[in-house]
């Protein structure tokens, strides 16, 4: 970058240019916030019913391996069929999920296994759609307003965080978990309707009868042929799954603030503040070219946070390494979505965002896993520093091998981009 950096404050474009896409923002934004609402009742049942950290540690293995799973059939699916139905009967799963989880806990289940079985049918849903889901901003919108579209996406997200948490922890003080597992149902059919209204959207390629396509290539080949797709991939997975420090809050909340409910949801709040506020100065982000330097400086950042957290001792300096954290997690996000689909032609998006889905979505659930395992052996600053610092070693290794990465540049808005499906956006296929 030359000369004096501008700040600019969130691209609001997006939902100005598409009445779709800011239908499926909205319906999103609500299912987001149910979600967070969701997982905090899930952390916080789970501890009651185990009072272990391995315990809370095991929700990332019930996430992450049907994320795994069903992350990549979904990305198979997506590039086969129409990708609105998929997110549509998904959808619908998520639904019957969420009213499970507020069924059992109406019926005082105090089986922990359950519980989990719940969580991994609704995670396996979420996961199945997710592919299809993650390739509508690039069918909704041009092509240089994507980054701003996903900017908005994961504003979004970081309010739910930031509001979620807070929420649940007063619904489950004053109505207990019944209550919370509502809310995420009442979110989930709000989603359903926006996704109703999005036009149809079958891959590029697929003939004109809509007929299926069999898939040429998978998700995990083509990335691995694109230096840039898996260095992006690659710098995500060593900061989540290195340096993921969610199931330890319960721990760290318990041994150094006492344990109260309502500040285990400003450890997830103040992630929350740190995201959104990168959030709504994105503007400035989503203009940078450089978006393969930025992630990597981001997830640096990210790793170095989270150590500087485990060592924390007052309650405004951990809150504040979590902010810091929180804000680096948005860069990286923001980058790395825009990156994988501008470079990712749309015959191949559902295979390739399959791929990113379950990088950026099961590296975190099981991070948490094993920064939980390693906290039961040692202690929860001990697998805190360990996985920050690792983190930020390996992030450094990719950087300095990836050269493609670090010189990547997002193309110019004036410029027709050279991937199928991104030039003629604003016209999504119906």
């Amino acid at each position: 970058m030359r000369g004096r950096v501008r700040v600019r404050f969130l691209d609001t474009r997006p939902l100005r240019s598409s009445q779709s896409f800011r239908d499926l923002w909205l319906g999103t934004s609500v299912s987001q916030l149910g979600g967070q609402i969701a997982n905090v009742a899930v952390l916080a049942q789970v501890w009651d019913l185990t009072r272990s950290p391995v315990g809370t540690g095991v929700i990332g293995l019930a996430t992450g391996l049907p994320m795994v799973l069903f992350g990549l059939l979904g990305g198979t699916l997506a590039d086969a069929v129409d990708r609105r139905a998929v997110v549509r009967a998904t959808t619908a799963g998520q639904l019957l999920a969420a009213a499970g989880l507020c069924a059992q806990a109406l019926a005082d289940n105090r089986n922990v296994l359950l519980l989990l079985a719940l969580v991994a049918m609704g995670t396996s849903c979420s996961a199945l759609g997710a592919p299809a889901r993650r390739t509508f901003p690039v069918r909704l919108l041009p092509g240089d307003q994507v980054a701003a579209g996903l900017a908005l996406t994961n504003v979004s997200f970081q309010a739910a965080m930031m509001a979620g948490p807070a929420m649940a922890g007063l619904i489950i003080a004053r109505w207990d978990f019944p209550a919370a597992y509502a809310a995420q149902a009442v979110a989930v059919a709000v989603s359903m309707v926006a996704v109703i209204r999005l036009p149809a959207m079958r891959p590029e390629g697929a003939d004109a009868a809509g007929g299926r396509r069999r898939p040429e290539r998978g998700g995990w080949r083509i990335a691995l042929r694109r230096p840039t797709l898996w260095g992006s991939m690659a710098t995500d997975l060593s900061a989540t799954l290195l340096a993921m420090p969610i199931a330890l809050f319960p721990l760290v909340n318990e041994t150094r603030f006492g344990g109260s409910p309502q500040t285990l949801g400003l450890f997830l709040s103040a992630v929350a503040v740190g995201g959104i506020t990168a959030g709504l100065l994105s503007g400035t982000v989503t203009r940078w070219r450089r978006s393969g330097l930025v992630q990597l400086s981001a997830a640096g950042v990210w790793g170095m946070a989270l150590a500087c957290f485990g060592l924390a001792g007052p309650l405004w300096l951990a809150l504040g390494c979590l902010a810091v954290a929180g804000a680096a997690d948005t860069v990286s996000v923001v980058t790395r979505g825009a990156l994988v689909q501008l470079e990712t032609p749309d015959a191949y998006r559902g295979r390739v965002s399959s791929v990113e889905h379950v990088i950026g979505v099961a590296g975190p659930e099981l991070g948490n896993f094993r920064g939980g395992l390693l906290a039961s052996a040692t202690s929860a600053p001990f697998s805190l520093v360990f996985g920050g610092l690792s983190a930020v070693l390996a992030v450094a290794a990719v950087a300095a091998t990836n050269a493609p990465l670090r010189a990547y540049r997002t193309p110019p808005a004036a410029a027709k981009p050279a991937v199928s499906g991104v030039a003629d956006a604003a016209a999504p296929a119906g």
